[in-house]
C-alpha cells in the first residue's frame, strides 16, 4: 500500500461525500466500507467488507475499487463481501 491509512481513508470517504462514508482498516489491513443515507442516520446504503487494502498500490486500483462500489451502491447492493475474484479486493 504507497498511502497511509489515514490518506486512503479520507480519499474514500470523501468520494462519497455529501453522503456519510466511513471506511476502517482491520490490522491485516482488510477494508470494510459503510455507506449512509445521510448525514444524521445510521441507515446503511452500502456495506462491503473483505476488501483487501494491500493490493491499493496505485491510482488505477483506488479508481477500480470506487468505481465498483458506486456501481453497488448504485444497484442498492446493501451488503457485499469482495470475493477473491474481485477486481478491487
Amino acid at each position: 500500500m504507497f498511502l497511509s491509512a489515514l490518506e486512503l481513508r479520507n480519499i474514500i470517504e470523501s468520494s462519497f461525500l455529501p453522503k456519510r462514508c466511513q471506511c476502517t482498516l482491520s490490522p491485516d489491513l482488510s477494508m470494510t466500507v459503510k455507506v449512509y443515507s445521510d448525514r444524521e442516520t445510521d441507515h446503511l446504503d452500502l456495506f462491503v467488507t473483505g476488501i483487501d487494502a494491500q493490493r491499493l498500490n496505485g491510482c488505477r486500483e483506488i479508481k477500480e475499487l470506487l468505481v465498483g462500489l458506486r456501481s453497488d451502491l448504485e444497484h442498492h447492493v446493501i451488503e457485499h463481501p469482495y470475493s477473491s475474484k474481485s477486481k478491487a479486493h
